[in-house]
């Protein structure tokens, strides 16, 4: 088995993990560009995804933050979850989607080949979002010989990765950033901004950080500039990978 994490992105929140010869999908969007109409709004994908469904080929699992939000999950993805083996999703997600959807409880663990998943809490958004942006999850992977990676999901509180921190030793963090913004609760951020990614790669002591869903999407309101710009101030450039679409990297 690698002792490395092999991760591609694919763009937006997707991107293909390879860990200890398990092959893992995040938040699966395939689109292309145009809009996406959500309750009374709409987002707009403003690039194609580089992986198409027969480039990522077979997986063991999707790691799915959550399903009720087209730039996380949008038509082609459903699509493609209902030829994966399985989908890990929060309870209420697993209940929308049912097939091979399984949920997951905050701290609650499953196997996948040899990975241990951890389910671990996530908020989109300020405190008190959750009636209005819905239930979200993060996941940590580990297993013998493997370094133990953190998929924060759709998250933007820093308490929150502190408090997984406190609980595991990460040494790859996988951080959806971009600090996605909408009109609800005052524009605040509803994803991590990219000066709160920086802390909470200080607060996981991450040796290696790769940022996800910073770009894509016209809701996402900082890019890699941003990243790098963040991380350089704070002396972490040498944690930082951030990829272009279809880039791949062993880190």
């Amino acid at each position: 088995m690698t002792e490395t994490l092999g991760i591609t992105l694919s763009g937006g929140p997707t991107a293909l993990l390879e860990l200890g010869g398990v092959r893992l999908l995040t938040d699966p969007t395939f689109d292309a560009p145009g809009d996406h109409p959500i309750g009374d709004r709409v987002l707009v994908k403003t690039e194609d995804s580089v992986l198409t469904e027969e480039a990522v080929g077979v997986v063991d699992a999707v790691l799915l933050s959550h399903d009720q939000h087209p730039d996380n999950l949008d038509d082609r993805g459903r699509a493609y979850l209902e030829t994966v083996p399985l989908t890990l999703v929060t309870p209420s997600g697993a209940g929308r989607l049912g097939g091979t959807a399984r949920g997951l409880k905050p701290w609650e663990e499953t196997q996948v080949g040899p990975l241990t998943v951890t389910a671990v809490p996530a908020l989109h958004g300020p405190e008190g979002a959750e009636p209005t942006t819905g239930e979200v999850t993060g996941f940590v992977l580990s297993g013998s010989g493997l370094p133990t990676v953190y998929v924060s999901g759709d998250n933007a509180s820093v308490e929150l990765v502190r408090e997984i921190a406190s609980r595991f030793r990460i040494d790859i963090a996988v951080l959806f950033a971009g600090a996605a913004r909408t009109k609800f609760f005052d524009g605040a951020p509803l994803t991590l901004t990219s000066a709160n990614a920086v802390e909470a790669a200080k607060a996981l002591g991450a040796a290696k950080v790769v940022p996800l869903h910073f770009r894509g999407w016209q809701h996402f309101s900082e890019g890699p500039d941003a990243l790098r710009r963040e991380f350089e101030k704070a002396g972490l450039t040498d944690r930082l990978v951030l990829l272009d679409p279809g880039q791949r990297a062993e880190v």
